[in-house]
């Protein structure tokens, strides 16, 4: 009789086994799954030749790989197993909501183009002042513009009549001086100017100035005829003779005077000429000779 021995391995222990014949299987010790795995050897044996050994020669080593449990080895809701169920041994995997995606909508062409249409306006009045700032620095170092002066030298009535109808009828006749003190600026004075003679805000006589031109460093003397008429001048006229006991009627002449500058030979765009004198005069009577106590006048232009 032959002694076959081999040794089995399981993932946690080695069994022992001998096998006195292929009909007889003896053990060490017993174990259910290792009771299987003999089976499955002497089924090995019956199909395969087993060559015998002797106690004394070396002994074989069988590894076994492990296999893996394809099922619960007890019933669900009967026991737990000692590592838990195996379905859940590990938590589902957490649930991921889509939001569903919402693209933004276009902006409106409208309003891009009134920015646009504002960012083009916005910029061509920047470039329109930096262009005059740079043309008034030419003007201003080049050129040394100086303020044109004005003066009031004398005055005559010629008529100054209050009729039936509570009008008031006035001439006068005004001297006024005019002063370019520029050597390189001319000065062209247009048609369409305006001057008048006021008090207390009631418009006493108008007139306007001629057309000439002023050269460089020149005095112009004006000599002008001012009518007008004035209704419902009752209280104007008491107001007058009240005033003129005092000595001292104060008088105010508007002048607005389209012009248009000469530098060198370039002829500028036109302006307007704003003068306010004030005139103070000791009576306002017909034919007779005006004393002028006072004269004061302010210039300024504008576009």
């Amino acid at each position: 009789m032959h002694t076959y021995t081999l040794l089995h391995q399981t993932p946690k222990l080695y069994i022992k086994t001998k096998l006195i014949s292929p009909n007889k299987i003896y053990f060490h010790s017993f174990n259910l799954s290792s009771y299987f795995k003999i089976l499955d050897l002497k089924k090995m044996a019956d199909h395969q030749r087993i060559h015998p050994v002797h106690e004394h020669e070396a002994m074989v080593v069988v590894p076994l790989t492990p296999q893996k449990a394809t099922a619960p080895l007890i019933t669900r809701g009967s026991s737990k197993s000692e590592h838990g169920d195996p379905e859940r041994q590990y938590p589902p995997p957490p649930v991921h909501r889509t939001i569903p995606y919402a693209p933004l909508k276009p902006p409106k062409r409208r309003s891009s183009c009134c920015k646009k249409c504002l960012c083009w306006t916005i910029s061509l009045l920047l470039l329109q002042i930096v262009i005059i700032g740079i043309l008034a620095a030419v003007v201003y170092f080049v050129f040394d513009p100086k303020v044109p002066k004005y003066s009031v030298d004398a005055m005559r009535i010629t008529q100054f009549n209050f009729g039936n109808d509570n009008s008031l009828s006035a001439t006068f006749n005004v001297n006024i001086t005019a002063r370019n003190p520029n050597k390189k600026i001319g000065i062209y004075y247009e048609s369409g100017s305006h001057l008048s003679v006021w008090y207390t805000g009631r418009k006493l006589c108008e007139g306007s100035l001629p057309k000439f031109y002023q050269g460089h460093r020149n005095t112009t003397l004006l000599s002008l005829a001012l009518a007008g008429q004035t209704a419902d001048a009752a209280g104007l006229v008491q107001s007058l003779q009240a005033q003129q006991q005092t000595g001292s009627i104060p008088l105010n002449i508007r002048a607005k005077v389209p012009v248009r500058l000469k530098l060198g030979k370039l002829k500028l765009m036109k302006w307007k000429f704003l003068v306010r004198c004030r005139v103070d005069v000791d009576s306002l009577a017909a034919n007779n000779a005006i004393s002028i106590r006072d004269s004061s006048c302010k210039f300024r232009f504008r576009l």
